[in-house]
C-alpha cells in the first residue's frame, strides 16, 4: 500500500495502527481481518479442563471468551498466560513432540474485521528478511507458523523436501511474506514505511475525540532515471488512530559491551557479519580463534557456523551453564538437538586456569592452530567427548579489546587471561528502535529507569489484553519480543490477547473502531492495492 495513494484525510481516525509487520504484526492483522477461531464440534483437546471450558460455549468464538478463565491452571515454557493458552490450542502437546491436531476451526467473518494498517520498514515478515541467505538452518516444529497455513504444506509446495522439520531464515521470510498474500491481507500493509513519532493527540472544540498521532516517512520509487535506475524518495506521513500497537521487535540495535576496543574493525556486533567474513574467504581451519561473546542462540549459531569451517572458537559467557535461565536449559533436546550440542560444547570443554600460566595459559597467549584447543589435562571433558576447536569460558566478561587483535577475559572470581583471536562476535542481544517515542520509550518498561529490552526489561502490559500499563492514555498496546516473547510460536498469543479486547470494544461501541469513508474506501481499493514485494 501507497499511503500517499490512500488520500488519507487529516480528520480521519483510523480504528487500529500496528507498527511492525514481522509475524507479529502479520498475526494480529490476520485475526483483525475477520478470521475468527472457534472450538471445532468434532475437536478435543488433550487438556480435559481445558477442553471443558471451551465447550461450556461452543457458540462464540475464542475471542469473544473469557480469556482469563481459560487460561488458569496452565503451564508452559511463557509467563504469558495468553501466550501458553493460544499456544496449547494451535500446538496441543507440542512441549512432548507430539502432533496433535489443533481442536480450533477458523471462520471467514468480515462482519468481524476490524480496519487496520500495518506499518513496516520493509516486506511483511519483518527482521526475518534481513537474516536471508544464511546456511544455518532453525528448528521447526510448526512453531514458526502462522493460523491458517500450515508451515509443511506451503513447504511441500514448494517441492522442498523437509527433513527433521528444518528449514532456513530465507525460507521462513518467504513464508511470511507469502502468507500476507494469501490471506488478502495486502491491502493494510504499507511498507517502506519508517516511524518518527507517536504522540497523544487531545480532542478539540470541533468534537474532534483524543487520540494516537503516528508520523513517519515512507520510502518509494521516484522519477525514473535515463539508465533505468529510479531515484529513492521519502514521502512524509502522518495518520490517527483510536488504537496502537507496538510490534516493532528488538533486533534494531545490538547491544554493546562498552569496553576498550569495541570499535576496532575486527569487533563485530551481528551474525551476518560473520556470514559475510565466511563469504569472503577470511576464515577456515588455519585462523587464529573466533571469540564468541554471549549465550544466547545468535551466539549459539555464530558457534556453530565457525565450527561448521573447523574455526576454533573461543566462547565467552557471563553465565554458568547450569543457570535456569540459560535458554539451552529451556529447550527441549528433541526439536533443537544443533542447539543441544552447543550447550554440551559449553559444557564440557569449559577453560580451567589450574596449570601454571606457562602451560594451558601460555597456549591461550600465544594460540596460532586449532591443536592448542583439544582438551588439556586442565579440561572438564574426556578426550572421548572432546571437540576439537572449541573452548569455554562460563562465567568471563571481555574487559578489553587490543589493536593486536589480543582479548582480555576476567572471569568473575577476578582472574584475567588474554587470548589471541581473528575476530570477536558481541551477541548478547539487541535493543529495540523506540526513538518514535519520548526517551526511547524507557517510561513504559516493567523498569522504567532502564532501557527496554526483550529479557531484562520488556515493556509492561497487562497480561490479558496486552494493553501498556505506562502509556500516555487509552489504546496502545504492545506484543511480540517487546513484551519479552522472542518465539514466534508465543508472540501469536499477544495478537490473540489484543484482537480479543479490541473485539470487546467493538462489541460496546458498535462502530466506534471504524470510520465508515475509510471502509468503504478499502472495499472499493482492495483489488487495486500494491502488494509489497522483496527478495526471498
Amino acid at each position: 500500500m501507497d499511503l500517499h495513494d490512500k488520500e488519507i484525510m487529516p480528520e480521519e481516525i483510523l480504528p487500529v495502527v500496528i507498527i511492525g509487520n514481522g509475524p507479529s504484526g502479520i498475526c494480529l492483522s490476520y485475526l483483525l481481518s475477520g478470521y475468527t477461531p472457534y472450538l471445532s464440534p468434532e475437536a478435543s483437546h488433550p487438556n480435559p479442563l481445558l477442553h471443558s471450558k471451551l465447550g461450556e460455549q461452543p457458540h462464540l468464538s475464542l475471542l469473544e471468551q473469557d480469556l482469563e478463565y481459560l487460561c488458569e491452571g496452565l503451564e508452559g515454557r511463557s509467563s504469558n498466560p495468553v501466550a501458553l493458552l493460544f499456544d496449547s490450542l494451535l500446538l496441543p502437546d507440542s512441549d512432548f513432540g507430539l502432533d496433535h491436531t489443533s481442536p480450533l476451526e477458523w471462520r471467514y467473518e468480515p462482519e468481524r474485521a476490524i480496519t487496520h494498517l500495518v506499518l513496516g520498514k520493509g516486506p511483511p515478515g519483518g527482521a526475518w528478511h534481513a537474516m536471508e541467505g544464511s546456511m544455518l538452518t532453525l528448528s521447526l516444529a510448526n512453531w514458526m507458523e502462522l493460523p491458517g497455513l500450515k508451515l509443511k504444506d506451503w513447504m511441500r509446495e514448494k517441492r522442498r523436501n523437509v527433513r527433521n522439520d528444518r528449514a532456513t531464515p530465507a525460507e521462513i521470510a518467504s513464508y511470511y511474506q507469502h502468507y500476507v498474500s494469501q490471506m488478502s491481507l495486502e491491502q493494510s500493509f504499507a511498507c517502506g514505511t519508517t516511524v518518527t513519532s507517536v504522540t497523544r493527540q487531545p480532542g478539540n472544540q470541533e468534537g474532534a475525540p483524543p487520540c494516537w498521532r503516528v508520523s513517519g516517512l515512507q520510502h518509494r520509487e521516484g522519477e525514473e532515471l535515463a539508465d533505468g535506475s529510479a531515484v529513492s524518495e521519502a514521502v512524509p506521513f502522518s495518520v490517527s488512530a483510536h488504537n496502537v500497537v507496538l510490534a516493532t521487535g528488538t533486533h534494531d540495535i545490538p547491544a554493546r559491551l562498552g569496553v576498550e576496543g569495541e570499535s576496532l574493525p575486527y569487533v563485530c556486533h551481528s551474525f551476518w557479519e560473520l556470514e559475510a567474513a565466511i563469504s569472503r574467504g577470511e576464515l577456515d581451519q588455519s585462523s587464529d580463534p573466533v571469540l564468541v561473546v554471549g549465550a544466547g542462540l545468535t551466539a549459539a549459531d555464530a558457534v556453530l557456523a565457525a565450527h561448521h569451517l573447523n574455526t576454533p572458537v573461543y566462547h565467552a559467557f557471563r553465565r554458568s551453564v547450569t543457570d535456569p535461565g540459560l535458554i539451552f536449559n529451556e529447550l527441549p533436546k528433541l526439536l533443537y538437538p544443533e542447539y543441544h550440542k552447543v550447550h554440551q560444547m559449553m559444557t564440557r570443554q569449559q577453560y580451567q586456569p589450574s596449570p601454571p600460566p606457562q602451560d594451558h595459559a601460555q597456549n591461550l597467549h600465544d594460540h596460532s592452530t586449532p591443536s592448542s584447543l583439544l582438551p588439556s589435562s586442565s579440561s572438564t571433558s574426556s578426550p572421548l567427548s572432546s571437540y576439537s576447536g572449541y573452548l569455554s569460558f562460563p562465567r568471563y566478561r571481555v574487559v578489553a579489546l587490543r589493536p593486536d587483535r589480543k582479548c582480555v577475559l576476567e572471569s568473575d572470581s577476578g582472574q584475567r587471561t588474554v587470548v589471541q583471536i581473528s575476530k570477536a562476535l558481541v551477541l548478547i542481544g539487541a535493543h529495540p528502535n523506540l526513538s518514535f517515542l519520548g526517551d526511547n520509550g524507557r517510561s513504559l518498561g516493567v523498569n522504567p529507569d532502564e532501557p527496554i529490552t526483550c529479557r531484562r526489561n520488556p515493556i509492561e502490559v497487562d497480561p490479558y489484553t496486552n494493553k501498556v500499563v505506562a502509556a500516555d492514555g487509552p489504546g496502545m498496546y504492545a506484543m511480540g519480543p517487546l513484551v519479552g516473547e522472542n518465539f514466534v510460536r508465543f508472540l501469536k498469543g499477544g495478537a490473540l490477547a489484543i484482537a480479543s479486547d479490541l473485539a470487546k470494544t467493538q462489541r460496546v461501541g458498535g462502530r466506534g473502531l471504524a470510520t465508515d469513508r475509510w471502509v468503504d474506501r478499502q472495499v472499493t481499493t482492495q483489488t487495486e492495492a500494491k502488494v509489497c514485494v522483496g527478495d526471498s
